[in-house]
């Protein structure tokens, strides 16, 4: 008798098991209650809700106004599609390194989902005192340098549509003033790269701009992070130089694959 494509491991863990379950039904369903989720597990409503709240914790699911639950930024990373993201991440870890070398400073390349930017790729600086490694990791992308650089290329609608005050129900602390944000986005407009000091860290300066596909389509954020404590304002048309360089460099490269 043949062996099964897949077997249980021996020693299954119910919870995660369930946790990764409704990370599918999330994604292939759509948005879900607590009781839905409880139904199709058979579990306690009680138990479902731990699991939701984890996965919320860990960005795998957002939970709206209305008290359904829908994929987080982590799925939602499937919206540039994994062959997309692996092809950027793949393209600009060379690019990432000789930014490094050339400015001995943390290098990354971001992209946006939605509200939320996550760093696909990073290479930090050789320095002791560095910022260390954000890849795979989710923030708002307000707070963010290619955040900015990404949000800057929306149309105004699409701005307004993406903070809407009903999306973030009761995060209302984690919505930007649009007000602030609409003149932050112009700045960046006007001046071709996005310049963060301590929006995201406190202690934290960092420089990007964007990478833009053949016609235009800006993909991604390539920017570099350094202590606030190295930040010198008089290299800021060097860093964007360096910055502008290795991007124009890396679209070379996406546009001959």
């Amino acid at each position: 008798m043949d062996k099964p494509l897949k077997e249980p491991p021996p020693y299954a863990i119910a919870s995660v098991d369930n946790a990764l379950r409704i990370s599918v039904m999330l994604q292939l369903e759509g948005p879900l209650t607590v009781t839905q989720v409880a139904r199709r597990l058979g579990v306690a409503n009680s138990t479902a809700h731990r699991l939701l709240a984890m996965l919320v914790y860990r960005d795998f699911a957002v939970r709206d106004a209305d008290r359904t639950y829908r994929v987080g930024p982590v799925l939602e990373l499937a919206a540039h599609s994994q062959s997309t993201a692996a092809r950027l991440r793949a393209a600009s870890l060379p690019h990432l390194h000789r930014l490094v070398d050339l400015l001995d400073e943390s290098a990354n390349l971001t992209v946006r989902t939605g509200d939320t930017v996550r760093f696909i790729a990073g290479v930090e600086s050789r320095k002791a005192l560095r910022v260390g490694s954000r890849e795979g990791m989710v923030f708002p992308a307000h707070r963010t340098t290619a955040g900015l650089l990404l949000l800057a290329e929306l149309p105004p609608d699409r701005l307004e549509s993406l903070y809407a005050a009903d999306r973030f129900g009761r995060r209302p602390d984690v919505r930007p003033d649009l007000d602030v944000l609409r003149a932050d986005l112009a700045r960046v407009r006007r001046n071709g790269f996005a310049l963060n000091e301590g929006r995201s860290e406190r202690g934290l300066v960092a420089v990007g701009v964007c990478v833009r596909t053949p016609d235009g389509e800006a993909v991604a954020g390539l920017s570099v992070s350094m202590p606030s404590a190295r930040y010198e304002k008089e290299r800021l048309p060097e860093l964007v130089a360096t910055l502008r360089a290795a991007a124009d460099a890396l679209e070379r490269d996406l546009a001959r694959e």
